[in-house]
């Protein structure tokens, strides 16, 4: 075992014997600032023995700690996968869906989704019942995009088949 890793090794053997008073000095003088309040002991254990191990073997690669900063700062920037709102439908409104080679009508009412005057809870249901396999209602009948596409059939409103 090389030094590094038993320095970092002795060091937690030492942390798991001090009081959380001397964790909390030794937090302070690791991070530069004082623990985050009520801290549990196991937790500023684990901080602590982060910051030796960053200290011996080094910290996140510049592009990781990029990633990381870009990811806190909100919304992702161009290029990047979006979460897709969720659909609101108003009563009345039809969808149309052509699968098999026949065409699919739904219509949305308040309480639900009549497909061949039947009612059904979802969407996801009536996708179910018309293909035979388990898909997303809303990207079935083209009402959200492809992850990985972002000029898919969805956003131009003809449904991929």
């Amino acid at each position: 075992m090389e030094k590094r890793a038993i320095d970092v090794a002795q060091a937690l053997v030492r942390l798991s014997e001090v009081t959380i008073f001397e964790l909390r000095g030794e937090w302070r003088r690791l991070h530069r600032m004082p623990p985050p309040m009520r801290l549990s002991r196991d937790l500023l254990i684990r901080g602590i023995i982060y910051q030796l191990q960053e200290r011996a073997y080094g910290g996140l690669s510049k592009a990781a700690a990029r990633k990381l900063e870009q990811a806190a700062a909100g919304p992702p920037s161009h290029g990047a996968v979006n979460p897709t709102p969720s659909v609101s439908l108003r009563p009345g409104t039809r969808l149309v869906r052509e699968w098999g080679g026949a065409t699919h009508t739904v219509l949305i009412h308040a309480d639900g989704i009549e497909w061949r005057g039947q009612r059904y809870r979802s969407l996801s249901l009536v996708a179910r019942k018309i293909t035979g396999a388990r898909w997303s209602g809303p990207r079935f009948f083209g009402l959200r995009q492809r992850q990985l596409d972002s000029y898919s059939s969805a956003r131009t409103g003809h449904g991929a088949g």
